[in-house]
């Protein structure tokens, strides 16, 4: 009885304490959001009497704190130290947007799920030694490459069709305008093939190349065009933006300025972006603006890149007018290094291929899924200033499509490598014609 007595009082004041609970929590977690709302909307203020989180949210993009042209990055930058890693983040407007509430509109037809489908009647759209602009890294067929199979597929998405590409009428979407293409070697590869598609119908004393450089120009006289590349492979300043000494050991960026670069890009009428590869390549040094000391922090190459999104979209929010100008992102181009993952017990690459992968739904470890939700969430988050173009699953089908050994290697081979041609095959960039082709009809199909 004394027992029974015992548990009915703890029973009676235990709604008593779950009440007071539950209001403390409610308070708790009000004066929470209501702090870090604060941050978003003025970064640059701290709560000293907020104790929540490590986290510090920095405001991105500030011009005022680069005034010594020695502060820019180059080459020769290198860390005075490195230390852990602080925890900044990246308070970009429109961060604390939360992607749901972007209004959907359906598509009529899907253009990016599909097949390849083999048509050697109206593929190639160039022909290789017709370009004179092409490079000896993408030009398969000139440095030996005997299978041109690689040429003649075309995108098929399912249920509708891709718009037909047509010169002309892509020069007249380009009449006075300046079409730029900014990011890495894969984004080049793009530009290489817009230029191949576009320069035939261009009397060679209407076009003229510059020289290549951090910013190469193709320029068109008739309609007063321009189609350029910007060397930035990873978005944010760094001392990788020399477009030909990028090799460097110690990899350092500026996770919170787009600045160098958008000061470049800030005129273009359309704007095609991407990044992913070079963030694969181990740690990233980060080398805030606001640090005058030289001392890095240190980071895995997923997570920095997810800074210098942050750092892109800021520009990208506050600057982009979509009435006024149009910017694509182009998501990540998968990699075919390993042959067991579309051909079991095999140890090779795409060294051989000849063919795209049937597997509908293919996914291999070129393409990485959590880098790719992180891509996704900020892209969602600029709702219609970004229209996004998917390369990456109708670019995972076709293993056959690298340039593998047949480009020109910029150091001599050795001959451990010649006798295994496996170990030195190109098997993450594309042969041309080929795969960027289909990328640049994508983006011909949604101007």
């Amino acid at each position: 009885m004394q027992r029974w007595k015992l548990s009915r009082k703890k029973v009676s004041i235990f709604p008593l304490l779950l009440l007071i609970s539950l209001v403390f929590i409610a308070f708790s977690t009000l004066h929470t959001e209501h702090s870090i709302q604060r941050i978003h909307e003025n970064p640059d203020h701290v709560d000293n009497h907020r104790e929540v989180s490590s986290v510090t949210f920095v405001k991105p993009n500030l011009s005022g704190h680069l005034k010594r042209a020695s502060e820019v990055l180059d080459r020769f930058s290198r860390c005075n130290s490195t230390i852990e890693y602080s925890g900044r983040k990246i308070a970009w407007l429109g961060s604390s947007r939360r992607s749901s509430h972007r209004r959907v509109r359906p598509e009529r037809c899907d253009v990016f799920s599909g097949k390849w489908v083999f048509d050697n009647a109206s593929y190639p759209l160039y022909n290789e030694s017709d370009c004179p602009y092409m490079s000896d890294q993408l030009a398969c067929h000139k440095h030996g490459r005997s299978d041109l199979g690689y040429q003649h597929w075309r995108w098929q998405p399912h249920n509708c069709n891709l718009k037909r590409w047509n010169v002309k009428e892509m020069w007249e979407k380009l009449r006075n305008r300046r079409l730029m293409f900014v990011g890495d070697s894969l984004n080049r590869g793009q530009w290489i093939s817009m230029v191949c598609l576009l320069q035939s119908v261009i009397p060679a004393d209407k076009r003229s190349m510059s020289p290549n450089a951090h910013l190469t120009i193709f320029r068109a006289e008739e309609y007063n065009a321009t189609v350029e590349f910007l060397w930035a492979p990873l978005l944010v300043e760094s001392n990788s933006d020399d477009p030909v000494n990028h090799r460097l050991d110690e990899r350092v960026i500026r996770p919170d300025s787009v600045l160098k670069h958008a000061s470049l890009w800030e005129h273009a009428d359309i704007l095609v972006f991407n990044t992913y590869l070079w963030w694969r390549q181990g740690p990233v040094k980060l080398l805030w603006t606001a640090d005058k000391n030289g001392a890095c922090e240190e980071l895995d190459g997923r997570e920095a890149m997810e800074l210098a999104m942050g750092a892109w979209a800021d520009w990208i929010a506050s600057k982009v007018d979509p009435l006024k100008k149009r910017v694509f992102f182009v998501t990540m181009s998968p990699t075919h290094l390993w042959s067991r993952e579309w051909k079991p017990e095999s140890n090779a690459n795409c060294y051989g291929e000849k063919d795209p992968i049937d597997i509908e739904g293919y996914w291999g470890s070129g393409s990485d899924l959590p880098t790719m939700s992180t891509v996704e969430k900020i892209l969602s988050s600029l709702s219609s200033k970004v229209s996004v173009i998917n390369i990456t699953q109708l670019s995972e089908y076709r293993k056959d499509g690298h340039p593998s050994i047949f480009r020109k290697f910029w150091e001599p081979l050795r001959p451990e490598q010649l006798s295994n041609p496996s170990s030195y095959s190109d098997c993450i960039h594309w042969c041309l014609p080929g795969v960027p082709d289909v990328w640049n009809e994508l983006l011909f199909h949604f101007l």
